[in-house]
C-alpha cells in the first residue's frame, strides 16, 4: 500500500471505474473504504462501496492500493 503523500498521489492518478482500498484519518484513528472509484479532482475523491458513496480527502488518505473484483456472491441454500 502506498503510504501518506503517495497513496493521495496514487488515488489522484488511478483511473475511475477502478477498484481501490482507502484508507483515511478520522477522529480517533482510520477507517477503511473498499470499492469502485468514481471521481477524483485536486481535493477529494469518491468511492463507491457496498453501503454507498464516499467523498475522501485527499489530505485525509493515510494508505490506498488497488484490488482485485469482490469474488462472485455464493448463491443461497434452498430450504429443504
Amino acid at each position: 500500500m502506498a503510504a501518506d503523500a503517495d497513496a493521495a498521489a496514487f488515488v489522484s492518478g488511478t483511473e475511475p471505474g477502478t477498484r481501490i482500498v482507502v484508507r483515511r484519518r478520522i477522529e480517533g484513528g482510520f477507517t477503511d473504504a473498499i470499492g469502485y472509484l468514481r471521481s477524483v479532482d485536486g481535493t477529494s475523491c469518491v468511492v463507491e462501496t457496498r453501503h454507498g458513496t464516499v467523498n475522501i480527502l485527499l489530505a485525509d488518505i493515510a494508505l490506498a492500493k488497488a484490488v482485485p473484483p469482490p469474488p462472485a456472491r455464493r448463491p443461497r441454500a434452498a430450504p429443504g
